[in-house]
């Protein structure tokens, strides 16, 4: 096999990305990104030199919010406790590795404990 053919990778967790990266990942302009940067609603970003560095935690959360707002017309402070509340469940479904995602109607992830059947019934309008 010859050099040229081997494809070299890393986690996101160990790279950075830049303004420019996450906002062309989320489709929203980078000012949508600092206004949200200087509510705080991205505690774990830095800032080198000038230059904002985002995770692959952060580019999820961006993501995250960005669905919210746009999907539930959600003000940038409801969009980010949400984004909080699904760290957290992602950080508890870790440890346990017993989370529970469910496909629901009109496409709404519900988290549901282990063992537990969901029953859904929408009435007609």
């Amino acid at each position: 096999m010859h050099d040229e053919n081997i494809l070299i990778g890393c986690l996101m967790d160990d790279s950075w990305l830049t303004l420019e990266q996450i906002a062309a990942a989320c489709s929203v302009e980078p000012v949508w990104l600092i206004q949200h940067i200087e509510e705080g609603f991205f505690p774990q970003v830095e800032s080198t030199a000038g230059t904002w560095r985002f995770s692959g935690t952060n580019l999820l959360r961006a993501r995250r919010m960005r669905q919210l707002e746009r999907d539930f017309e959600a003000v940038p402070e409801l969009a980010a406790l949400v984004a909080d509340l699904l760290e957290e469940m992602d950080i508890y479904g870790h440890r346990s590795g017993r989370l529970v995602l469910t496909q629901c109607p009109r496409e709404t992830l519900i988290w549901t404990p282990p063992g537990v059947q969901v029953d859904f019934a929408f009435g007609s309008r």
